[in-house]
């Protein structure tokens, strides 16, 4: 970059709170850095206040899609408001709505649900698998992408999380996106994560797991029950009783995929 100046980023959120975390990258003149794309994964919105406060405000342009959608389906407007923590608007030939995964129903505003995307951006199908395809592709040529979000009144849409991460603990839905969201502000956690695993005591119902990556910043002690312990009190003051993480890792690293996602099935094994 020093090299280079590069006047556009595309990153993972993952790789952009590494930089954050980079004194190097923190003392790079940004000045010939427009927009700095961020997609494929949340990105909490305290770490993208993080990053605009050193690469300069406004500059960070968040959006979404999938490789099934060619892939880009929804977008915070370049030239227009830009809203931190959310994935924007549709974009252009985009038919897009928030259904009830169980009742196939529209939600009303402000009410998870999972994304359903109609255009010409739509794939035409798996390849050679009709039944994967139908199963994705409804009689009505929305394509159901299996995340979780909502819509606001201004018609901005932030992601909540994908529908297979998303924990059942007592009939309660806990959107992992939204929490991990929230417990992101604690100043001992870089990355976190959060998974369900089954409760032997009821079944049907998850224990919330939350996997953190300590801030390199943080000044840690090396007592983690006692940090572990004072996590837990975040959440609760926070969160809904049923959101707070029963238990609590602290990890070296948390695992990422090839394209610096977070690994869940990796967390989950």
């Amino acid at each position: 970059m020093k090299k280079y100046h590069p006047t556009n980023l595309v990153n993972v959120p993952s790789l952009y709170q590494m930089l954050i975390k980079n004194p190097k990258f923190k003392d790079l003149d940004h000045s010939d850095l427009g927009t700095c794309i961020s997609a494929a994964s949340p990105f909490p919105k305290e770490s993208q206040v993080e990053l605009e406060s050193i690469i300069g405000e406004g500059k960070l342009l968040e959006l979404y899609g999938m490789t099934e959608t060619s892939p880009v389906s929804t977008m915070n407007p370049s030239l227009g408001e830009k809203k931190l923590g959310t994935i924007g608007m549709p974009i252009q030939n985009v038919e897009l709505k928030i259904i009830d995964p169980d009742t196939g129903e529209v939600v009303p505003i402000g009410e998870p649900g999972e994304i359903c995307v109609k255009g010409p951006l739509v794939m035409q199908g798996y390849y050679n698998k009709p039944e994967e395809t139908k199963k994705a592709i409804d009689a009505d040529g929305y394509m159901h992408t299996g995340d979780v979000a909502l819509i606001g009144e201004d018609g901005y849409l932030k992601i909540v999380d994908r529908t297979k991460d998303m924990i059942i603990v007592g009939g309660f839905k806990v959107f992992s996106s939204k929490v991990e969201d929230v417990l992101a502000e604690h100043p001992a956690i870089g990355m976190i994560a959060l998974i369900g695993e089954p409760n032997p005591d009821r079944p049907g119902s998850e224990i919330v797991n939350a996997y953190i990556q300590l801030d390199p910043e943080f000044e840690y002690d090396g007592n983690e029950e006692k940090l572990q312990e004072d996590i837990v009190n975040y959440a609760k003051e926070k969160c809904s009783p049923y959101e707070v993480p029963k238990k609590v890792h602290i990890m070296e690293e948390i695992p990422l995929t090839a394209v610096g996602k977070v690994d869940k099935k990796v967390l989950r094994k």
